[in-house]
């Protein structure tokens, strides 16, 4: 759908790997670090990954575009274990922006949230393969005792845009119920 691709009518799930975590799962992702993520990857598979996350980045940029106001929601006030939950577009869009120097500072690489969400991406991508062997599925310890990796930092752009991106479609079609609202990522 969303890349392109059609979904199979016949998926099956399968448990690869189970974390117990102090995380209210409800609010964020897991501190997991799944096991294939402690892999090397190949530079045709890295670009892959990047140019998804690259994708993720522009069409939540251009779904943020399409909000007539940025600064407007009917959402009520939320808290979880992080604080105050985003409620309007501008409040969501800075949130899933910045991330961008945390994931990329977690496995060492100096990088900003200056200008958009997609162009500072691109910039810690850029600083990223400055770094070497960048590719060798090293894993570090980051901020509050977290292991991370590369491909780690590849899944959680995409998951963070995703999760941020569904909410924000749905804030917006609840306050701007006349306005045609960019459904990029196809919640529809």
């Amino acid at each position: 759908m969303w890349l392109g691709e059609l979904i199979q009518d016949d998926v099956e799930m399968v448990i690869v790997q189970e974390k117990e975590s102090d995380l209210e799962i409800k609010d964020a992702d897991s501190d997991v670090l799944f096991a294939s993520e402690e892999e090397p990857l190949s530079m045709e598979e890295y670009l892959k990954l990047k140019d998804l996350a690259l994708k993720s980045a522009a069409d939540f940029l251009r779904l943020y575009d399409s909000i007539p106001n940025k600064k407007t929601s009917v959402l009520p006030m939320r808290k979880t274990f992080y604080g105050q939950v985003p409620r309007t577009a501008e409040e969501m869009y800075l949130h899933t922006k910045n991330v961008n120097s945390y994931y990329f500072n977690e496995i060492g690489v100096d990088a900003d949230n200056e200008g958009s969400i997609l162009e500072c991406r691109k910039r810690g991508f850029e600083a990223l393969e400055k770094t070497p062997n960048f590719l060798s599925g090293l894993v570090q310890e980051g901020s509050y005792g977290e292991m991370w990796s590369v491909r780690k930092v590849l899944r959680r752009f995409v998951w963070h845009d995703r999760i941020h991106a569904k909410a924000m479609w749905r804030m917006a079609r609840k306050t701007f119920a006349d306005a045609r609202i960019n459904d990029i990522f196809e919640f529809q």
